[in-house]
């Protein structure tokens, strides 16, 4: 008599939890690996596509870019001049791409158009996506993970897998892990018209409410203009025109600011994992971590733990593939040795970022005299002292480490 039971169900090598950019790269840098690897998100691929957020891309994220075949896809503003400088008080600097021999310190691109040019290239690869499937719970066991899946395109209710890299969500403020402090700022973000054009000159502006940022982006500006709350709902509730007077008067007469767009408004906490790895789960991105705004480091951030997760991964199935037994899968990528492995080399970079960027907002939100007086003495050190802003400079470029 034949045997009717049902196959058993497939068990991946890698389930990644979000299909916007952090996930996809996460997949398109694994490709090649002939791995059994599958996207799930909770959104549709419209929506993803859709997200209207800027991302400041340092050089390091474009070269990351380039390797993954996505960079030529993407339209990105350069940023070859940061402008440093700080409201009420003496010190500025100012950050050139000639410096350093590049064509750029950095680009300004839409979330949304990564996402895109990522997608159409996991596509071609061939890689699964499950759109509108939420992960509504991770369980680990001894040899897999099992994943809850729901949704209305859902075929199944239940997926495993060796490892799940979760790239969105998750972070919650009663999570043990978790520790997170609240910046009682907000940040209000919008697209602004100047005359004269940028000339691929960005401008971070530290303010007595917050920082304020002006990064290219087509024609105009990006705006990441950073306030308390009760001022920001003061801000939002200004006409365009007054508003716009109220950024020129921020900024100087550096730039002349012509038109504003609609502002978008959301609050501001560094929240991050102490470990961002777990019982066959790693966390990345905002997964892992949220950042301030400031110095733009947050996708950076990600993007080079995307590319040392992808790289520990390769290690540890050449690896596998040379010790292969009978009885053990060559490339179980959810074993606590492979997860120690991506821990020990992201810890310097990772920490670093965070605390560097946790400083950069304690040290310039605070208004108090000597602060305001010790910030000019740095920026102005920083402008004469060419090595010191040379690592700044690769620092923000490549990470902690200042070298790429």
């Amino acid at each position: 008599m034949a045997d009717d039971a049902p196959a058993p169900a497939p068990v991946h090598d890698l389930l990644i939890v979000g299909a916007g950019p952090v996930g996809l790269a996460l997949a398109l840098a694994l490709k090649d690996a002939g791995l059994d690897i599958v996207l799930a998100d909770a959104r549709s691929r419209e929506a993803v596509a859709g997200d209207p957020r800027d991302l400041a891309l340092a050089h390091g994220s474009r070269l990351t870019l380039e390797r993954l075949g996505v960079w030529e896809a993407l339209s990105a503003t350069p940023i070859e001049h940061i402008h440093v400088s700080q409201q009420g008080g003496l010190g500025r600097t100012l950050i050139d791409a000639n410096e350093h021999g590049l064509p750029a310190l950095g680009y300004v691109a839409s979330a949304g158009a990564l996402a895109a040019a990522l997608r159409a290239a996991v596509d071609t690869a061939g890689i699964p996506v499950l759109d509108e499937t939420e992960v509504a719970n991770l369980a680990p066991g001894g040899g897999d993970i099992m994943a809850s899946l729901s949704g209305p395109g859902v075929s199944q209710s239940t997926l495993r897998a060796r490892l799940a890299a979760c790239a969105e969500g998750g972070l919650k403020a009663d999570d043990p892990n978790v520790v997170e402090h609240d910046y009682r700022q907000h940040a209000l973000i919008a697209q602004v018209a100047v005359a004269g054009g940028h000339r691929g000159t960005a401008f971070e502006r530290f303010t007595r409410e917050g920082p304020l940022a002006l990064l290219p982006r087509g024609e105009g500006y990006a705006l990441v203009h950073v306030a308390r709350p009760d001022t920001a709902d003061a801000l939002l509730a200004l006409d365009d025109d007054t508003y716009l007077a109220r950024l020129q008067a921020h900024i100087g007469n550096r730039v002349r600011l012509e038109s504003v767009s609609k502002r978008l408004r959301y609050p501001l906490l560094l929240r991050y994992r102490e470990s961002a790895v777990g019982p066959r789960t790693v966390w990345l991105g905002n997964a892992a971590q949220t950042l301030h705004p400031v110095a733009g480091q947050g996708f950076n951030l990600a993007l080079r733990d995307v590319w040392a997760l992808a790289d520990t991964l390769l290690r540890h199935c050449d690896e596998g593939a040379r010790a292969a037994s009978a009885t053990q899968s060559p490339c179980d990528l959810g074993t606590p040795a492979v997860l120690a492995a991506y821990a020990r080399s992201r810890g310097l970079d990772r920490l670093g970022t965070i605390r560097f960027t946790d400083t950069l907002v304690r040290v310039f939100s605070n208004d108090v005299a000597p602060l305001r007086h010790a910030r000019g003495a740095a920026l102005f050190a920083l402008d004469v002292f060419p090595p010191l802003r040379n690592f700044v400079a690769r620092r923000m470029m490549f990470g902690a480490r200042a070298w790429p």
